[in-house]
């Protein structure tokens, strides 16, 4: 078992390996769900280190195989518009190309939060008419267990 089942609502019920984990974010994998799971750890994530770890991350996914990124933002406290637009178009469309299609997203409990997402998506796809979204299954979700199952 590994280190994920500890923060599961069900420990045991999903086996996750840890890809790797870094001073922001902690990074598990399982094949066999063609999953990718990025938990941030921190209120805040500088952009440099942002780009860092979904670099690193992107490495994982050209290793093939997987289909579904589930990004678990409940640690946020602190919403960066350019970190989102590099996020959302430029890694996404790139992993798009590597199969990944599947996102789920797990936002703080703050409205507010939510509110600047919606704000920053609308303004995102306003400024770059070619992008994605419409390749793309997204999905907001309220638990990690949830995330993976759907």
């Amino acid at each position: 078992m590994s280190a994920m089942n500890d923060t599961l609502p069900s420990p045991g019920i999903l086996d996750f390996e840890i890809a790797f984990e870094q001073r922001y974010a902690r990074v598990w994998f399982n094949r066999s769900r063609k999953t990718i799971i990025c938990e941030l750890l921190t209120d805040y994530v500088p952009i440099e280190d942002f780009k860092e770890a979904f670099l690193e991350i992107g490495e994982l996914v050209k290793t093939g195989g997987f289909e579904k990124f589930i990004f678990d933002k409940r640690a946020l406290r602190a919403f960066h518009q350019p970190t989102m637009e590099w996020y959302f178009i430029h890694w996404k469309k790139e992993m798009l190309g590597y199969g990944v299609k599947t996102h789920r997203k797990i936002l703080p409990e703050e409205k507010w939060f939510e509110k600047m997402v919606q704000i920053a998506k609308a303004q995102i796809l306003t400024q770059y008419p070619d992008n994605i979204i419409d390749q793309l299954d997204i999905a907001y979700c309220d638990t990690l267990e949830v995330a993976i199952l759907t």
